[in-house]
Protein backbone atom coordinates (compact mmCIF):
# COMPACT_ATOMS: atom_id res chain seq x y z
CA UNK A 1 0.00 0.00 0.00
CA UNK A 2 2.78 2.43 0.90
CA UNK A 3 4.57 1.58 -2.33
CA UNK A 4 1.43 2.28 -4.36
CA UNK A 5 0.87 5.62 -2.60
CA UNK A 6 4.46 6.70 -3.25
CA UNK A 7 4.12 5.69 -6.89
CA UNK A 8 0.82 7.54 -7.37
CA UNK A 9 2.26 10.69 -5.78
CA UNK A 10 5.31 10.55 -8.07
CA UNK A 11 3.16 9.79 -11.11
CA UNK A 12 0.71 12.62 -10.47
CA UNK A 13 3.44 15.06 -9.45
CA UNK A 14 5.57 14.45 -12.55
CA UNK A 15 2.49 14.55 -14.82
CA UNK A 16 1.32 17.87 -13.37
CA UNK A 17 4.81 19.37 -13.57
CA UNK A 18 5.13 18.28 -17.20
CA UNK A 19 1.69 19.70 -17.99
CA UNK A 20 2.55 23.09 -16.45
CA UNK A 21 5.83 23.35 -18.33
CA UNK A 22 4.14 22.22 -21.56
CA UNK A 23 1.61 25.03 -21.11
CA UNK A 24 4.46 27.53 -20.91
CA UNK A 25 5.97 26.19 -24.13
CA UNK A 26 2.59 26.42 -25.86
CA UNK A 27 2.21 29.98 -24.60
CA UNK A 28 5.66 30.90 -25.90
CA UNK A 29 4.89 29.44 -29.33
CA UNK A 30 1.62 31.37 -29.48
CA UNK A 31 3.50 34.63 -28.92
CA UNK A 32 3.96 34.48 -32.69
CA UNK A 33 1.45 35.85 -35.16
CA UNK A 34 -1.55 33.69 -35.88
CA UNK A 35 -1.60 32.00 -39.29
CA UNK A 36 -3.95 29.37 -40.66
CA UNK A 37 -2.46 26.12 -42.00
CA UNK A 38 -5.40 23.90 -42.92
CA UNK A 39 -4.70 22.98 -46.54
CA UNK A 40 -3.58 19.65 -48.08
CA UNK A 41 -4.37 17.55 -45.02
CA UNK A 42 -3.59 14.29 -46.81
CA UNK A 43 -0.21 15.51 -48.00
CA UNK A 44 0.58 16.86 -44.55
CA UNK A 45 -0.29 13.57 -42.88
CA UNK A 46 1.89 11.71 -45.38
CA UNK A 47 4.78 14.10 -44.72
CA UNK A 48 4.44 13.61 -40.97
CA UNK A 49 4.40 9.81 -41.27
CA UNK A 50 7.40 9.68 -43.60
CA UNK A 51 9.57 12.38 -42.01
CA UNK A 52 8.71 12.29 -38.30
CA UNK A 53 7.64 8.68 -37.79
CA UNK A 54 9.61 7.09 -40.64
CA UNK A 55 12.81 9.15 -40.11
CA UNK A 56 13.04 9.51 -43.92
CA UNK A 57 15.43 12.46 -44.05
CA UNK A 58 17.77 10.99 -41.45
CA UNK A 59 18.99 8.38 -43.92
CA UNK A 60 20.95 10.83 -46.04
CA UNK A 61 23.68 9.87 -43.53
CA UNK A 62 23.19 6.10 -43.01
CA UNK A 63 25.48 5.43 -40.03
CA UNK A 64 24.09 8.07 -37.62
CA UNK A 65 20.62 7.31 -39.01
CA UNK A 66 20.86 3.63 -38.03
CA UNK A 67 22.23 4.53 -34.59
CA UNK A 68 19.44 7.05 -34.12
CA UNK A 69 16.91 4.45 -35.25
CA UNK A 70 18.07 2.16 -32.44
CA UNK A 71 17.30 4.85 -29.86
CA UNK A 72 14.10 5.94 -31.55
CA UNK A 73 12.68 2.43 -31.88
CA UNK A 74 13.59 1.60 -28.29
CA UNK A 75 11.90 4.79 -27.08
CA UNK A 76 8.69 4.09 -28.98
CA UNK A 77 8.38 0.35 -28.31
CA UNK A 78 9.29 0.53 -24.61
CA UNK A 79 6.19 2.65 -24.04
CA UNK A 80 4.30 -0.66 -24.28
CA UNK A 81 6.09 -2.00 -21.21
CA UNK A 82 5.59 1.33 -19.47
CA UNK A 83 1.82 0.69 -19.52
CA UNK A 84 2.33 -2.40 -17.38
CA UNK A 85 4.77 -0.66 -15.05
CA UNK A 86 2.27 2.14 -14.38
CA UNK A 87 -0.47 -0.43 -13.77
CA UNK A 88 1.80 -2.38 -11.40
CA UNK A 89 2.78 0.81 -9.60
CA UNK A 90 -0.81 1.86 -8.97
CA UNK A 91 -2.14 -1.59 -8.00
CA UNK A 92 0.92 -2.88 -6.14
CA UNK A 93 1.17 -5.93 -8.40
CA UNK A 94 4.22 -7.19 -10.27
CA UNK A 95 4.21 -8.08 -13.97
CA UNK A 96 0.42 -8.11 -13.89
CA UNK A 97 0.06 -8.79 -17.62
CA UNK A 98 2.40 -11.77 -17.73
CA UNK A 99 -0.04 -14.56 -16.71
CA UNK A 100 -2.72 -13.58 -19.23
CA UNK A 101 -0.37 -12.92 -22.16
CA UNK A 102 1.94 -15.89 -21.62
CA UNK A 103 4.42 -16.44 -24.44
CA UNK A 104 3.38 -13.22 -26.19
CA UNK A 105 4.41 -11.31 -23.08
CA UNK A 106 7.81 -12.97 -23.15
CA UNK A 107 8.18 -12.11 -26.84
CA UNK A 108 7.30 -8.43 -26.33
CA UNK A 109 9.60 -7.92 -23.34
CA UNK A 110 12.38 -9.86 -25.11
CA UNK A 111 11.99 -7.61 -28.15
CA UNK A 112 12.21 -4.57 -25.89
CA UNK A 113 15.38 -5.97 -24.33
CA UNK A 114 16.99 -6.44 -27.75
CA UNK A 115 16.07 -2.88 -28.69
CA UNK A 116 17.49 -1.70 -25.36
CA UNK A 117 20.83 -3.34 -26.16
CA UNK A 118 20.85 -1.69 -29.58
CA UNK A 119 19.92 1.64 -27.94
CA UNK A 120 22.83 1.18 -25.52
CA UNK A 121 25.19 0.70 -28.48
CA UNK A 122 23.76 3.78 -30.18
CA UNK A 123 24.09 5.84 -27.01
CA UNK A 124 27.76 4.91 -26.53
CA UNK A 125 28.40 5.71 -30.21
CA UNK A 126 26.74 9.14 -29.92
CA UNK A 127 28.71 9.96 -26.78
CA UNK A 128 31.89 9.01 -28.64
CA UNK A 129 30.94 11.07 -31.71
CA UNK A 130 30.44 14.15 -29.56
CA UNK A 131 33.27 13.81 -27.06
CA UNK A 132 35.98 11.63 -28.62
CA UNK A 133 35.63 11.76 -32.40
CA UNK A 134 34.41 15.37 -32.21
CA UNK A 135 32.39 15.29 -35.44
CA UNK A 136 32.77 18.87 -36.81
CA UNK A 137 29.07 19.77 -36.85
CA UNK A 138 28.77 18.64 -33.22
CA UNK A 139 31.54 20.88 -31.86
CA UNK A 140 30.61 24.27 -33.33
CA UNK A 141 30.88 27.30 -31.06
CA UNK A 142 27.11 27.70 -30.66
CA UNK A 143 27.09 24.35 -28.82
CA UNK A 144 29.49 25.48 -26.10
CA UNK A 145 28.09 25.46 -22.59
CA UNK A 146 24.56 24.24 -21.95
CA UNK A 147 23.83 22.77 -25.43
CA UNK A 148 26.80 20.41 -25.20
CA UNK A 149 25.99 19.53 -21.59
CA UNK A 150 22.33 18.98 -22.50
CA UNK A 151 23.25 16.49 -25.23
CA UNK A 152 25.52 14.54 -22.88
CA UNK A 153 23.02 14.55 -20.00
CA UNK A 154 20.30 12.93 -22.07
CA UNK A 155 22.68 10.26 -23.36
CA UNK A 156 23.91 9.47 -19.84
CA UNK A 157 20.28 9.31 -18.65
CA UNK A 158 19.63 6.79 -21.41
CA UNK A 159 22.50 4.58 -20.21
CA UNK A 160 21.28 4.75 -16.61
CA UNK A 161 17.72 3.92 -17.70
CA UNK A 162 18.86 0.87 -19.68
CA UNK A 163 21.00 -0.28 -16.75
CA UNK A 164 17.99 -0.14 -14.43
CA UNK A 165 15.91 -2.13 -16.93
CA UNK A 166 18.42 -4.97 -16.95
CA UNK A 167 18.85 -4.80 -13.16
CA UNK A 168 15.10 -5.26 -12.83
CA UNK A 169 14.72 -7.98 -15.45
CA UNK A 170 17.97 -9.81 -14.64
CA UNK A 171 17.31 -10.12 -10.92
CA UNK A 172 13.68 -11.03 -11.57
CA UNK A 173 14.66 -13.78 -13.99
CA UNK A 174 16.88 -15.41 -11.35
CA UNK A 175 14.14 -15.10 -8.73
CA UNK A 176 11.63 -16.48 -11.20
CA UNK A 177 13.80 -19.54 -11.88
CA UNK A 178 13.91 -20.15 -8.10
CA UNK A 179 10.17 -19.64 -7.67
CA UNK A 180 10.83 -16.50 -5.59
CA UNK A 181 9.66 -13.72 -7.91
CA UNK A 182 7.40 -10.91 -6.67
CA UNK A 183 4.95 -12.02 -9.32
CA UNK A 184 2.42 -14.68 -8.36
CA UNK A 185 0.56 -17.38 -10.31
CA UNK A 186 2.75 -17.01 -13.38
CA UNK A 187 2.46 -20.66 -14.33
CA UNK A 188 5.06 -22.61 -16.29
CA UNK A 189 7.32 -20.80 -18.71
CA UNK A 190 9.00 -22.41 -21.68
CA UNK A 191 11.33 -19.56 -22.67
CA UNK A 192 12.98 -16.82 -20.65
CA UNK A 193 13.62 -13.23 -21.66
CA UNK A 194 16.00 -12.94 -24.60
CA UNK A 195 18.79 -11.09 -22.77
CA UNK A 196 18.03 -11.18 -19.04
CA UNK A 197 17.57 -14.95 -18.87
CA UNK A 198 21.32 -15.19 -19.67
CA UNK A 199 22.59 -11.90 -18.23
CA UNK A 200 20.72 -12.30 -14.92
CA UNK A 201 22.24 -15.65 -13.89
CA UNK A 202 25.66 -14.50 -15.13
CA UNK A 203 25.66 -11.42 -12.86
CA UNK A 204 23.29 -12.33 -10.02
CA UNK A 205 23.31 -16.13 -10.07
CA UNK A 206 25.23 -16.50 -6.79
CA UNK A 207 23.31 -13.85 -4.85
CA UNK A 208 20.86 -14.82 -2.08
CA UNK A 209 17.15 -14.26 -2.61
CA UNK A 210 17.02 -11.29 -0.24
CA UNK A 211 19.72 -9.47 -2.17
CA UNK A 212 18.01 -10.23 -5.48
CA UNK A 213 14.76 -8.75 -4.21
CA UNK A 214 16.61 -5.55 -3.31
CA UNK A 215 18.33 -5.41 -6.72
CA UNK A 216 15.04 -6.00 -8.54
CA UNK A 217 13.27 -3.26 -6.57
CA UNK A 218 16.15 -0.82 -7.16
CA UNK A 219 15.90 -1.58 -10.87
CA UNK A 220 12.10 -1.18 -10.91
CA UNK A 221 12.03 2.11 -8.99
CA UNK A 222 15.15 3.42 -10.74
CA UNK A 223 13.57 2.71 -14.12
CA UNK A 224 10.32 4.53 -13.39
CA UNK A 225 12.05 7.47 -11.68
CA UNK A 226 14.29 7.87 -14.72
CA UNK A 227 11.19 7.85 -16.95
CA UNK A 228 9.54 10.57 -14.83
CA UNK A 229 12.81 12.54 -14.77
CA UNK A 230 13.18 12.28 -18.53
CA UNK A 231 9.58 13.40 -19.02
CA UNK A 232 10.16 16.55 -17.02
CA UNK A 233 13.59 17.19 -18.47
CA UNK A 234 12.13 17.38 -22.00
CA UNK A 235 10.67 20.91 -21.71
CA UNK A 236 14.14 22.24 -20.86
CA UNK A 237 16.02 20.22 -23.47
CA UNK A 238 16.56 20.08 -27.20
CA UNK A 239 15.06 16.59 -26.97
CA UNK A 240 11.63 18.18 -26.93
CA UNK A 241 11.79 17.39 -30.65
CA UNK A 242 10.78 13.83 -29.72
CA UNK A 243 7.26 15.21 -29.28
CA UNK A 244 7.23 18.34 -31.45
CA UNK A 245 8.65 16.69 -34.57
CA UNK A 246 5.18 15.35 -35.34
CA UNK A 247 3.22 18.63 -35.40
CA UNK A 248 6.19 20.43 -36.91
CA UNK A 249 6.39 18.11 -39.90
CA UNK A 250 2.60 18.10 -40.27
CA UNK A 251 2.64 21.89 -40.61
CA UNK A 252 5.63 21.86 -42.99
CA UNK A 253 5.87 24.43 -45.77
CA UNK A 254 4.69 22.42 -48.78
CA UNK A 255 5.52 25.11 -51.35
CA UNK A 256 8.42 24.68 -53.75
CA UNK A 257 11.69 25.68 -52.15
CA UNK A 258 12.65 29.16 -53.22
CA UNK A 259 9.05 30.38 -53.43
CA UNK A 260 8.74 33.39 -51.16
CA UNK A 261 5.59 35.08 -49.91
CA UNK A 262 5.12 38.80 -50.47
CA UNK A 263 4.60 40.94 -47.40
CA UNK A 264 0.89 41.65 -47.16
CA UNK A 265 1.68 45.07 -45.67
CA UNK A 266 3.51 45.96 -48.89
CA UNK A 267 0.99 44.30 -51.22
CA UNK A 268 -1.89 46.17 -49.58
CA UNK A 269 -0.25 49.50 -50.40
CA UNK A 270 1.06 48.68 -53.87
CA UNK A 271 -1.78 46.61 -55.33
CA UNK A 272 -4.23 49.53 -55.87
CA UNK A 273 -1.71 50.99 -58.34
CA UNK A 274 -2.21 47.93 -60.56
CA UNK A 275 -5.80 47.01 -59.70
CA UNK A 276 -8.10 50.03 -59.18
CA UNK A 277 -10.83 47.69 -57.95
CA UNK A 278 -8.70 46.50 -55.03
CA UNK A 279 -9.74 47.91 -51.66
CA UNK A 280 -6.91 48.28 -49.12
CA UNK A 281 -7.44 46.35 -45.91
CA UNK A 282 -5.02 48.10 -43.59
CA UNK A 283 -5.71 51.45 -41.99
CA UNK A 284 -3.55 54.00 -43.87
CA UNK A 285 -3.23 56.07 -40.68
CA UNK A 286 -2.05 53.17 -38.54
CA UNK A 287 1.60 52.46 -37.84
CA UNK A 288 2.62 49.47 -39.96
CA UNK A 289 5.55 47.23 -39.06
CA UNK A 290 7.56 45.49 -41.75
CA UNK A 291 9.55 42.32 -41.27
CA UNK A 292 10.78 40.74 -38.05
CA UNK A 293 12.43 42.56 -35.19
CA UNK A 294 11.45 40.31 -32.30
CA UNK A 295 9.73 36.97 -31.82
CA UNK A 296 6.26 38.52 -31.74
CA UNK A 297 6.81 39.52 -35.38
CA UNK A 298 7.33 35.88 -36.36
CA UNK A 299 4.41 33.51 -36.81
CA UNK A 300 3.68 30.57 -34.50
CA UNK A 301 5.06 28.06 -37.03
CA UNK A 302 8.44 29.84 -36.99
CA UNK A 303 8.45 29.55 -33.20
CA UNK A 304 7.37 25.91 -33.33
CA UNK A 305 10.35 25.36 -35.65
CA UNK A 306 12.66 26.79 -33.00
CA UNK A 307 11.36 24.50 -30.27
CA UNK A 308 11.54 21.50 -32.64
CA UNK A 309 15.22 22.03 -33.44
CA UNK A 310 17.29 18.94 -32.64
CA UNK A 311 20.58 20.92 -32.75
CA UNK A 312 21.96 18.14 -34.96
CA UNK A 313 23.74 20.71 -37.14
CA UNK A 314 22.89 19.12 -40.49
CA UNK A 315 21.68 22.52 -41.67
CA UNK A 316 24.94 24.22 -40.73
CA UNK A 317 27.03 21.38 -42.19
CA UNK A 318 25.23 21.83 -45.53
CA UNK A 319 25.26 25.66 -45.53
CA UNK A 320 27.75 26.88 -48.17
CA UNK A 321 28.24 30.14 -46.29
CA UNK A 322 29.09 28.34 -43.07
CA UNK A 323 31.40 25.96 -44.92
CA UNK A 324 33.35 28.91 -46.36
CA UNK A 325 33.79 30.54 -42.95
CA UNK A 326 31.00 33.13 -43.00
CA UNK A 327 29.28 34.11 -39.76
CA UNK A 328 26.07 32.29 -40.62
CA UNK A 329 24.98 29.09 -38.87
CA UNK A 330 21.33 28.15 -39.54
CA UNK A 331 21.35 26.06 -36.36
CA UNK A 332 22.36 29.12 -34.34
CA UNK A 333 19.49 31.09 -35.90
CA UNK A 334 17.03 28.53 -34.51
CA UNK A 335 18.77 28.28 -31.14
CA UNK A 336 18.81 32.08 -30.78
CA UNK A 337 15.12 32.25 -31.62
CA UNK A 338 14.36 29.65 -28.95
CA UNK A 339 16.57 31.44 -26.42
CA UNK A 340 14.70 34.69 -27.05
CA UNK A 341 11.37 32.91 -26.58
CA UNK A 342 12.59 31.45 -23.30
CA UNK A 343 13.76 34.85 -22.05
CA UNK A 344 10.45 36.49 -22.93
CA UNK A 345 8.58 33.60 -21.29
CA UNK A 346 10.61 33.91 -18.07
CA UNK A 347 9.81 37.63 -17.97
CA UNK A 348 6.11 36.81 -18.31
CA UNK A 349 6.36 34.24 -15.50
CA UNK A 350 7.92 36.82 -13.20
CA UNK A 351 5.44 39.57 -14.03
CA UNK A 352 2.08 37.85 -13.86
CA UNK A 353 1.87 36.90 -17.51
CA UNK A 354 2.96 40.28 -18.87
CA UNK A 355 6.21 40.82 -20.73
CA UNK A 356 8.27 43.69 -19.34
CA UNK A 357 10.48 45.19 -22.02
CA UNK A 358 14.08 44.22 -21.33
CA UNK A 359 15.55 46.46 -24.01
CA UNK A 360 16.51 43.49 -26.15
CA UNK A 361 15.24 42.18 -29.48
CA UNK A 362 15.87 39.07 -31.53
CA UNK A 363 17.43 41.22 -34.24
CA UNK A 364 20.67 42.72 -33.02
CA UNK A 365 20.91 41.27 -29.51
CA UNK A 366 20.58 37.59 -30.41
CA UNK A 367 21.09 37.45 -34.17
CA UNK A 368 23.62 39.85 -35.69
CA UNK A 369 23.25 41.71 -38.99
CA UNK A 370 26.32 39.97 -40.36
CA UNK A 371 24.69 36.58 -39.95
CA UNK A 372 21.55 37.65 -41.80
CA UNK A 373 23.32 39.08 -44.83
CA UNK A 374 25.68 36.11 -45.11
CA UNK A 375 22.78 33.89 -46.24
CA UNK A 376 22.50 33.28 -49.99
CA UNK A 377 18.95 31.84 -49.70
CA UNK A 378 19.93 28.52 -51.30
CA UNK A 379 17.56 26.50 -49.05
CA UNK A 380 20.23 23.90 -48.26
CA UNK A 381 19.38 24.22 -44.55
CA UNK A 382 15.69 23.61 -45.22
CA UNK A 383 16.44 20.61 -47.42
CA UNK A 384 18.74 18.98 -44.86
CA UNK A 385 16.66 19.42 -41.71
CA UNK A 386 15.37 16.01 -40.53
CA UNK A 387 12.18 17.59 -39.11
CA UNK A 388 11.50 20.17 -41.88
CA UNK A 389 12.54 23.30 -39.99
CA UNK A 390 12.79 26.48 -42.09
CA UNK A 391 15.56 28.81 -40.82
CA UNK A 392 15.36 30.77 -44.09
CA UNK A 393 11.88 32.06 -43.27
CA UNK A 394 13.25 33.72 -40.12
CA UNK A 395 16.30 35.09 -41.93
CA UNK A 396 14.16 36.66 -44.65
CA UNK A 397 11.87 38.25 -42.08
CA UNK A 398 14.86 39.80 -40.33
CA UNK A 399 16.19 41.09 -43.65
CA UNK A 400 12.83 42.69 -44.44
CA UNK A 401 12.98 44.52 -41.13
CA UNK A 402 16.46 45.85 -41.86
CA UNK A 403 15.59 47.03 -45.37
CA UNK A 404 12.04 48.33 -44.95
CA UNK A 405 12.15 49.64 -41.39
CA UNK A 406 15.77 50.51 -40.73
CA UNK A 407 17.04 51.26 -44.25
CA UNK A 408 20.04 49.16 -43.32
CA UNK A 409 21.43 47.07 -46.15
CA UNK A 410 24.85 46.41 -47.70
CA UNK A 411 26.03 49.03 -50.19
CA UNK A 412 25.67 46.56 -53.04
CA UNK A 413 21.98 46.23 -52.33
CA UNK A 414 21.49 49.96 -51.80
CA UNK A 415 22.81 50.56 -55.31
CA UNK A 416 20.36 48.01 -56.70
CA UNK A 417 17.47 49.53 -54.74
CA UNK A 418 18.32 52.96 -56.13
CA UNK A 419 18.37 51.62 -59.68
CA UNK A 420 15.02 49.89 -59.17
CA UNK A 421 13.52 53.11 -57.90
CA UNK A 422 14.89 55.34 -60.64
CA UNK A 423 15.20 53.00 -63.62
CA UNK A 424 12.68 50.26 -62.89
CA UNK A 425 15.45 47.64 -63.17
CA UNK A 426 18.52 46.56 -61.16
CA UNK A 427 20.90 48.07 -63.77
CA UNK A 428 22.11 51.63 -64.01
CA UNK A 429 20.55 52.33 -67.39
CA UNK A 430 17.70 54.61 -68.31
CA UNK A 431 14.56 52.71 -69.40
CA UNK A 432 14.84 54.52 -72.76
CA UNK A 433 18.26 52.92 -73.35
CA UNK A 434 17.32 49.33 -72.58
CA UNK A 435 16.96 48.26 -76.21
CA UNK A 436 20.22 49.86 -77.40
CA UNK A 437 21.97 46.52 -77.39
CA UNK A 438 19.91 45.57 -80.44
CA UNK A 439 21.76 48.15 -82.53
CA UNK A 440 25.19 46.92 -81.46
CA UNK A 441 27.21 44.91 -83.98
Amino acid sequence: MISSIIFIVLFLGSSIFFYLNSKKIRRNILLGKDISITDNKGERLKTMILVALGQKKMFTRPIPAILHLFLYAAFVITQIELIEIVFDGVTGQHRAFRPSLGGFYTFIVSFIEILSVLAFIGTIAFLARRNLLKVPRLVKSELNGWPKLDANIILIMEIILISFIFMMNGADEVLYSRGQSHAENLGDRTFGLAISSYLGPLIYGNMPDAGLHVIERIGWWGHIIMVFSFLNYLPFSKHLHILLAFPNTYFSNLKLKGQFDNLFEVTDVVKPNFDPAYQPVLDPNAVIKFGVKDITDLNWKNLLDAYSCTECGRCTAACPQSITGKALSPRKIMMDTRDRMEDVGKSMDKNGGTFVDDGKTLLGDYIKHEEIWACNTCNACVQECPVNIDPLAIIMGLRQQLVLEQSSAPNELNGMFSNLENNGAPWQFSPADRANWINEN
